[in-house]
């Protein structure tokens, strides 16, 4: 079995180094999971005021506090950490999210699906959309708005993904209805990692969700409250795409219609 975490919190805005005291606190207090789901931008807040606020806290991949603490985190327990990160790689800043295991970081995921105000600040992804290989199951990174878009479950869902780590921070209420329908269509598990708190006008909904490849909701988040969820999960399962005996979920497309309307 595989146990999964979702840690569903408030960050603090502008402050990495309070961020890795509430991600240290909270993993001291809810070990011996195997996997760890933080939320959208887990290291800086959301809500910046312009694009020169949000790059005062901005990280490069190659030299950030935040992701050599989540490091630290996983050698001390053993475990794999997704997380939100706000990146920047020169002058561009992008909304990303990174898989950290015990030997390092092993994955990074540019947010593809921009939200409402982030066009101004983010650039769009341009990583792909990769899966890892892992010791604990074959794991895809998405990142809220992404919920809105079946091509991208799709993808990883062709490339084998058994579970998807999904850090946002949502404040419209459809998401969490919509997940359940991607990981049964798909026949994944999906870990939605949603943050709680204000940030000036915006208000950040909570309810974390946990997702069989059957749509059972496995675990929920409290509403606009910190929460931990934790579930135990076959991963295999994932492995399964049968719907009924003749129905395969993903050997039944009929992928030379649908190109002529897929661009």
């Amino acid at each position: 079995m595989t146990r999964v975490t979702v840690l569903q919190f408030s960050p603090v805005l502008g402050d990495i180094e309070a961020n890795i005291r509430q991600i240290t606190r909270l993993l001291a207090a809810n070990q011996g999971s195997d996997l760890y789901v933080l939320p959208e931008l887990a290291s800086s807040g959301f809500n910046f005021t312009d694009r020169n606020h949000a790059m005062s806290v901005a990280e490069s991949i190659d030299d950030s506090r935040f992701i050599d603490a989540l490091e630290e985190l996983c050698a001390r327990y053993q475990c794999y950490i997704a997380s939100g990160i706000n990146e920047r790689e020169g002058d561009l800043l992008f909304n990303t999210a990174v898989l950290v295991s015990p030997d390092g970081l092993i994955g990074v995921y540019r947010k593809l699906h921009l939200f409402d105000r982030e066009k101004e600040i983010f650039e769009p992804g341009d990583l792909d959309i990769p899966v890892y290989e892992t010791s604990i199951g074959t794991i895809g990174l998405l990142i809220c708005f992404d919920w809105m878009f079946p091509e991208v479950w799709r993808a990883m869902a062709l490339q084998g993904v058994q579970i998807i780590a999904h850090p946002c921070c949502l404040v419209l209420p459809y998401c969490q209805r919509v997940v359940p329908s991607h990981a049964i269509i798909n026949r994944i598990f999906v870990a939605t990692a949603n943050r709680v708190g204000i940030e000036g006008d915006i208000t950040f909904n909570g309810k974390s969700v946990i997702v069989a490849p059957d749509g059972t909701i496995m675990g929920n988040g409290a509403e606009g409250e910190e929460d931990v969820i934790t579930v135990d999960m076959d991963i295999s399962l994932a492995d399964n795409k049968m719907v009924t005996m003749r129905n395969h979920a993903l050997d039944d497309r009929r992928a030379d219609v649908y190109r002529k309307y897929i661009k």
